[in-house]
């Protein structure tokens, strides 16, 4: 394999998290790298449907549903990663955005993909039915600092329940909650400069207290899952630091579901620990761009398709830096 190891720096791989899924994603792979082909004919098989077929095919209302969303992202993160696996790059970090810390912990070895995907549906089950029957929101606040979008939460909560649920990137922070707090939040944001303060199409408030009864109900699943110690750091959403022992990551995805996802915090981190290059492996592109306004030197690469694949092999390869 080739680890990140010399004066170039580590290599982190960072996986998406729920919003990133389209109709169509993996297809090019699965048909060009066995690899990835098997990859999603182990998922159908844990899952006992064509989780597959809802991957390339949709539709996107069905692929909207939280329990299909967030096992669908993983296995097309996954068998993105199989391709590179089968071209022998490895990471020296790992982290993910929310659900990515799932697909995380399966590069790193602590879980398997036949684990994680039942894990994951029943997670997305259980943030859903957290939110049924309560009108919640949650709604991006461009321009304003970490605090400042406290203060506004702090001032909005006379409306209901309204927190910071992400701390995505510098002057980007998202906060989720009850909806008339959400709106209340977003006026008051608007009126303390944010440059935008806008909903999101979501349909539940992740990241908040309001998901406690998810986290509860995934706990036991946590616990009878026999994790094994990660192979390389994975930097815990909810902490910001690198988690490798069992309990610390059952702890870790346990309090992430109703903490919020310090993710500026965790791409910080990974850099300490080295890394100067972040492949962002799985659908879409938000993380890339979250990156690079934390980190304006990193170099950021992704794998979705064959031709960001190969765009990816060629930057790292030839040259032989991480031969």
């Amino acid at each position: 394999m080739r680890h990140p190891v010399d004066q170039a720096g580590v290599i982190a791989f960072v996986f998406p998290g729920q919003g990133a899924q389209y109709a169509g994603m993996g297809r090019e792979l699965a048909q060009l790298y066995p690899e990835a082909a098997e990859t999603y004919a182990r998922a159908d098989r844990a899952l006992g449907f064509p989780l597959s077929r809802m991957c390339w095919e949709g539709p996107d209302e069905l692929l909207r549903q939280t329990e299909n969303t967030q096992p669908a992202i993983l296995a097309t993160s996954c068998a993105a990663l199989a391709v590179l696996g089968a071209r022998s790059l490895a990471p020296g970090v790992a982290a993910g955005l929310s659900l990515g810390e799932y697909t995380a912990l399966v590069a790193a070895g602590a879980m398997t993909l036949e684990e994680a995907l039942p894990l994951v549906r029943s997670r997305g089950r259980f943030m859903q039915d957290a939110a049924a029957g309560r009108r919640t929101a949650m709604a991006a606040i461009l321009g304003l600092s970490a605090d400042r979008v406290r203060d506004v939460c702090r001032a909005a909560s006379r409306r209901g329940v309204v927190e910071p649920s992400n701390f995505n990137g510098p002057g980007q922070v998202v906060i989720a909650g009850d909806e008339a707090a959400v709106q209340d939040g977003i006026v008051r944001a608007k009126a303390a400069g944010a440059k935008r303060a806008v909903l999101l199409p979501v349909s539940a408030p992740f990241h908040t207290s309001l998901m406690r009864p998810a986290a509860e109900r995934l706990m036991p699943l946590l616990d009878a899952l026999d994790l094994r110690d990660a192979a390389i750091p994975v930097v815990s959403n909810v902490t910001a630091r690198p988690v490798r022992a069992p309990r610390e990551i059952r702890d870790a995805l346990a309090a992430q579901v109703d903490s919020p996802v310090r993710w500026d915090d965790s791409v910080r981190t990974m850099a300490a620990l080295g890394a100067t290059v972040f492949i962002e492996i799985g659908p879409g592109s938000s993380l890339s761009g979250l990156i690079r306004k934390t980190l304006p030197g990193a170099e950021v690469l992704r794998v979705e398709d064959r031709a960001t694949l190969e765009q990816t092999m060629a930057r790292l390869v030839p040259d032989g830096r991480y031969a």
